[in-house]
């Protein structure tokens, strides 16, 4: 399906940070999003998150589908990575709407960025942005609603949705990190253990 996205208009943009208490070169986002247990993810905004998951476009390209509430709107996202690195994720969506009053789609992008703030913390932002389809205005119009009175009920709700879900999120790719770090340090050791075995097979300390 092609949908007309209606890009000159928005019907919301919210976008929050919190601070991770982890060092900048040591949070992989992109790791985070892809690998997200649906348990994690419905935690990250009780009780709007329902199911996630990670899957590929025909041409390769990584998805993260997310079903939540946002508002009274079941909203099932189609997240293409258009850029997908590590401190940088610009998710695209044609997204599936189930209002109160039927079916729709609309545009969503979702970005997760991250900045330096010093040796041991970083910024995480989580920015959503959604824009209208050519088909959600024939909906609105068909029950009766004008676009300004629809943009602001997704910007109150939208807005309300991402204010609760970035500081968890953030929590959440702070454990990521840490579980990683703690891992690579485990790892590290277990190394230098069977080295030294391998040079003195007698060694006592060990």
């Amino acid at each position: 399906m092609t949908d007309h996205i209606l890009r000159d208009k928005q019907l919301s943009n919210s976008s929050y940070s919190h601070i991770i208490r982890v060092p900048f070169e040591k949070v992989d986002i992109a790791d985070w999003l892809f690998n997200l247990p649906e348990a994690e993810y419905i935690r990250c905004c009780p009780p709007d998150h329902v199911a996630c998951g990670s899957t590929l476009t025909d041409d390769g390209k990584r998805m993260s589908i997310n079903v939540e509430m946002i508002g009274k709107t079941l909203m099932v996202q189609h997240y293409v990575g258009e850029v997908v690195t590590p401190s940088l994720c610009r998710m695209v969506s044609s997204s599936d709407a189930f209002t109160p009053n039927g079916r729709t789609r609309v545009q969503v992008i979702w970005t997760l960025s991250l900045k330096r703030v010093d040796d041991q913390s970083c910024e995480y932002t989580n920015s959503v942005v959604a824009h209208p389809t050519a088909e959600f205005m024939e909906f609105i119009a068909a029950h009766g609603a004008s676009f300004e009175d629809a943009s602001a009920a997704r910007q109150r709700d939208g807005g309300y949705h991402n204010l609760r879900e970035t500081p968890l999120f953030a929590a959440s790719i702070e454990r990521k990190a840490l579980r990683r770090a703690c891992m690579g340090q485990f790892a590290k050791a277990i190394q230098e253990i069977n080295e030294a075995l391998a040079r003195d097979p007698q060694n006592s300390v060990l």
